[in-house]
This record gives structure tokens, C-alpha cells and sequence, in this order.
């Protein structure tokens, strides 16, 4: 089946409160005796599309904006209380590179949910858009069979679907291929190899509502390791093992004892293989409904093809490389995780702006899924944001922390001129977070809506 096949569906968890974190780019925090912070709106059922969607095609005779028109705009969202004392905003045409607004771009501040474009700018280059990753079941010991975790988060307990991202791969499936290759043989052990990834598989700075919105980083889980009663599963790779273990008595062969975890031999026989889908699906699924787990086992899977350590740290240290070998200046970047949950994350607007930009460079046609980003008013984090002028032809990356907001991506304005946009306010008053959104939106829908001559 094509790329065009290749589209997701996902299922998503439906949260609207306080309750509700960035990993819906709402708001996580910590709770206190404080005024409730305002509820947001319900989080959207994204859709999905197999390819980059070409809402317009850029007119590359457009005319150029006047910079003066677009900082009038941009006075006005600063004058705007909504959005706190200060913030950092970056209007860049496409075309050009010409920095046309540019109030303290290069000032690093707490971007949310927006980082999660460094990652996946870092996993495209890294591992290739057309890059699968493999579960794999393989010979161990006299009696024992080891699921071996590839870094796929998104299979399914049942068969795959060919047609999806998020249970491309299916531990049914590997099953089946399992008992073909054990045919004849009495029962076995199942064992879990999950040493792809090292140190902590949750974050020291996570706590709280934090570990409500992101699982334990493992290299193998069922469907991001969702646990079907709410949150997420204290286990996932181990629930997965045991989800294969089920699936493989199923298919008619006896499994000895409890899944324990062990290493895989080295240069064991290969009984059974699944694959997930490419990684450019796998980076624009992340992007469009702001995932988490996704976003710190993608950058966990950056180091580990660069032959460095898949911990946290290595991930941090692998992801700001591949930036820096595309020249964007990360000396004013420090990040703490690569999913944006922490509050430490500091990232200049210019870095988050260049990314943009270099995923939308044809020079670099293996990045273009790091731009595949929400479109206002149609798909994921963006579904329900933003009418009029803006609507169908902006495409960003969220962002929503308790004090801070940010919006990072592209727009046609309405002369068919391609400009880059980032905003980043972290200083936004508490629990003010939904009014800073919509002062942004405003101002982004002016800016799409404004030929600015």
C-alpha cells in the first residue's frame, strides 16, 4: 500500500478542565487553594491525512509585507493585557529569510508544547521519513522466546492496520508469525528485551498532573501505553509483553510461567518481525495532536541512532546536534525534557522559527514533516481554533502551560506570501492561559487576513 494508505485515525483521550494538560495543549500545574484556572475548550478529535496538505500554493510574486504594517500589528499584541508583561515574536518571510517583525526573538523563553518541533526536525533527519521501526520476536534461551522493543509505542493488542499510524503494527499479528516459526515445539517462556532505551523512564522534573499526560519512556508499548481505566500504565512494556504472551497462547502454543525481562542473546535467529509506520507519519501524528510519549521516545530514538545513550540527557544532547549541523544557533537554547511539559524548557522564538523554516526548505525535502503541523480551524490542537482569514491557511504548532502560551508555524497572508511565525509568551498571568490563547489567535488572524502594504 502507498504513503497515501498510510493515514491515522487514532483514538484520543477527551479531557476539558483543569484535569487537562499540555499533552492536549491545554494546561498542567500544580493545584492549589488559588482561583481554578478558567476551563478550556474540550480537546478536538483530530483528523488525519496520509501527505502534506497544500491548502494554497505560495505565489512567489507576492508582494512582500510592509514591515512597519506588521509591527503595528504586533504593538497591539503586546499592548494586550491577555498576554502578560512581555513576549517574544518573530514574523520571517519565507522566501527571503528577511526578519520582517522581530521583538526579542532571540530570547530564550518557555515554549510548552512548541519544542516538540525540535524532536521531530531531529528524528527526520536522524532516522529518514521512510524509516520504520521493527518489533521483533527472537530465539533466546533453550525454551524461550524474546519480544524485543524497536522503539514503536503505537501497536495494536490486535492485528495491525496497514491504513493507520497508531496501530500500524500489531502484536496479533507478530504472534501468529511466532507460533509459524515455533511449529512443532511443545511451550516456551516469553521474555521482554526493553534495553533500547537507558536511565530514568520517567522524567526527575515530572510530577503531579505531569505523569498524567506522558508514559513511562520504553521502547515498546500498545498504543502509547493508554491504560483503558484512565492515565497511563505504570508498565507499558512490560503490559505489551504480556499482551503478546496472550496472543501467542492464542494461537494455539503453550506459554510457560510469567513474562520476566531479559536481554536478547546477541545475533539471535529472528522468528517474527512487524513494522510501524514511516517516520514522517509517526512525526506529523506527533505534531498534530501534540503527543507526549511520542515526542520523548522519538528524540530517545535520535541518540540511539547516533550511537549515543537513549536516556533523557542523550536524547536532549542528540536533538540540539542535528539542529546545529543545519546551522541554527541553539547556544540560547537549555532544555530539561523534549516534550515541552517542563516549565525549564527555555527555547529563543528565533530557534523555533528557523525550524519551521528549514522543514519548509525544498533543499531538504526529508524534513517536510516537522512543518506538517495542525491547520487552523480543520485538524488536531487547531480544530477549533481560529475562524475567517486564518482558517485553512495557517498551520502551527501549540503550546499551553499554566503561565505560559506560544504559537510556532506558517501562513499565507492574503496576498499569497508565505511568512513564518513564532510567538512566545511565558510570563502570561495565572490562569489566564485561555485569554493569552485567544489574544494570539487574534493577532495571527490579522496577520493571515493582512496583505500589509
Amino acid at each position: 500500500m502507498g504513503r497515501a494508505g498510510r493515514a491515522a485515525l487514532a483514538a484520543v483521550v477527551l479531557l476539558a478542565g483543569y484535569a487537562a494538560a499540555d499533552a492536549y495543549d491545554v494546561v498542567p500545574g500544580i493545584l492549589t487553594t488559588a482561583e481554578p484556572v478558567p476551563d478550556p475548550a474540550p480537546y478536538p478529535t483530530p483528523t488525519y491525512r496520509a501527505a502534506p496538505l497544500t491548502l494554497t500554493t505560495p505565489d512567489p510574486a507576492a508582494p512582500r509585507p510592509d514591515p512597519a504594517a506588521l509591527a503595528a500589528l504586533t504593538d497591539e499584541l503586546l499592548a494586550d493585557e491577555r498576554i502578560g508583561p512581555s513576549a517574544g515574536v518573530l514574523v520571517v518571510d519565507a522566501a527571503t529569510g528577511e526578519r520582517l517583525v522581530d521583538v526579542e526573538a532571540d530570547v530564550p523563553r518557555t515554549p510548552a508544547s512548541s519544542v516538540k518541533v525540535l524532536g521531530a526536525l531531529a528524528a527526520l533527519d536522524a532516522l529518514g521519513p521512510d524509516h520504520v521501526l521493527t518489533t521483533q520476536v527472537v530465539a533466546g534461551g533453550p525454551g524461550e522466546v524474546v519480544l524485543v522493543g524497536g522503539g514503536d509505542i503505537l501497536l495494536a493488542a490486535g492485528a495491525g492496520d496497514e491504513g493507520a499510524v497508531v496501530g500500524h503494527a500489531g502484536l496479533a499479528d507478530l504472534a501468529e508469525q511466532t507460533a509459524d516459526a515455533l511449529a512443532g515445539t511443545g511451550s516456551v517462556r516469553v521474555r521482554l528485551d526493553d534495553t533500547l532505551f537507558t536511565g530514568p523512564a520517567l522524567n526527575p522534573g515530572w510530577g503531579g498532573i505531569d505523569l498524567d499526560f506522558v508514559m513511562p519512556i520504553q521502547p515498546i508499548a500498545v498504543e502509547t501505553g493508554l491504560d483503558p481505566a484512565g492515565g497511563y500504565l505504570p508498565d507499558p512494556a512490560l503490559a505489551a509483553a504480556q499482551t503478546f504472551a496472550a496472543a501467542l497462547a492464542a494461537q494455539g502454543v503453550a506459554v510457560d510461567g510469567a513474562v520476566e525481562r531479559a536481554a536478547a542473546p546477541a545475533g539471535a535467529q529472528v522468528l517474527a518481525t512487524v513494522e510501524s509506520a514511516p517516520v514522517e507519519d509517526i512525526v506529523a501524528h506527533t505534531l498534530r495532536v501534540s503527543d507526549n510519549s511520542l515526542s520523548e521516545v522519538l528524540a530517545r530514538l535520535v541518540a540511539v541512532s547516533d550511537g549515543g545513550e537513549g536516556s533523557t540527557d542523550g536524547a536532549i544532547a542528540a536533538v540540539l546536534d542535528h539542529l546545529a549541523g543545519f546551522g541554527i544557533d541553539v547556544s540560547g537554547v537549555s532544555l530539561a525534557d523534549t516534550s515541552g511539559l517542563l516549565v525549564e524548557n527555555v527555547v529563543p522564538p528565533a530557534v523555533l522559527a528557523d525550524v519551521v523554516t528549514t522543514a519548509l526548505d525544498p533543499v531538504h525535502p526529508q524534513l517536510r514533516a516537522a512543518a506538517d503541523l495542525p491547520v487552523a480551524g480543520l485538524e488536531g490542537t487547531l480544530a477549533r481554533r481560529f475562524a475567517g482569514p486564518a482558517a485553512g491557511v495557517l498551520q502551527a504548532k501549540t503550546g499551553t502551560l499554566t503561565t505560559a502560551v506560544s504559537l510556532t508555524g506558517a501562513v499565507l497572508d492574503a496576498d499569497g506570501r508565505l511568512l513564518v511565525l513564532s510567538v512566545v509568551a511565558d510570563d502570561v498571568p495565572f490562569g489566564g492561559a485561555s485569554a493569552a490563547r485567544e489574544a494570539v489567535d487574534e493577532w495571527a488572524t490579522a496577520l493571515a487576513g493582512c496583505g500589509c502594504r
